[in-house]
């Protein structure tokens, strides 16, 4: 990792007080004065800070519950950030700016996010050849009639061109939940992409349109705190995503 990353993530120092530390020549990296930065270290390297050796905190994985009208950014834009939500007061080495999302939801989307420090374990998660399950709560404009279930399913199934791509989008998996009314408008997606709005894309490209997306699960994990709300995750929930 970058040697200003490393130096924060085995301190309280922000980046910016890192940065100066470097510039001033207080970081030695197996005995020698490194003045950049940008300098790619690794843990088992001797990195020192005034004659002190830096040991790095261990990754953190956490699990939140994304409400509506907040943005996957560290900092605040045209929304409030998601972090605003993690009061990491009173958590030991818990630095909202060494972490980052797996996977970003859009604003107006709800539900299960993963938040870490693992730059690798993210990776896992996001990438598309990797399959790991995304399960969204999709609720639409239009009905779908009972005799038009079947033929959406398998074409779910097949792909959907999605307006502006190449190729068809991965295999999704489709249930259309059942409803007191005629026509179900609420279904459980199930994709491995995260391609730009690529639900609420699929369901234009076969003329619906999504007017609620919620995310409850990704691969093993499943979201169980309230709106707001974020915890740990287990050790067995860590290590699901690098089996």
């Amino acid at each position: 990792m970058r040697l200003d990353k490393f130096i924060c993530k085995s301190t309280e120092l922000t980046k910016r007080e890192a940065i100066q530390e470097i510039h001033a020549g207080h970081i030695l990296v197996n005995d020698l004065i490194v003045l950049d930065e940008s300098t790619q270290v690794h843990e088992n390297n001797l990195i020192t800070l005034n004659g002190q050796r830096l040991k790095p905190r261990p990754f953190r994985y956490l699990l939140m519950h994304k409400p509506a009208n907040t943005i996957c950014s560290n900092t605040d834009g045209d929304y409030p950030s998601l972090f605003n939500q993690l009061d990491t007061d009173g958590v030991h080495g818990l630095n909202r700016d060494e972490l980052h999302i797996a996977g970003r939801l859009d604003v107006d989307t709800t539900g299960l996010v993963l938040i870490t420090d693992d730059g690798r374990w993210t990776y896992n998660i996001t990438r598309p050849d990797k399959d790991c399950k995304k399960i969204y709560r999709v609720g639409l404009s239009y009905g779908i009639p009972e005799h038009k279930i079947a033929p959406l399913v398998e074409r779910f199934k097949q792909g959907i061109q999605l307006q502006g791509e190449q190729g068809l989008t991965q295999s999704a998996l489709l249930e259309v939940l059942p409803s007191i009314k005629k026509e179900s408008r609420e279904v459980l997606l199930t994709i491995t992409e995260g391609k730009y709005h690529q639900v609420k894309r699929m369901f234009a490209a076969v003329g619906n349109r999504v007017l609620s997306l919620h995310r409850e699960k990704i691969g093993e994990v499943q979201l169980d705190v309230e709106e707001g709300h974020w915890r740990f995750l287990t050790a067995h929930e860590v290590s699901s995503f690098t089996r």
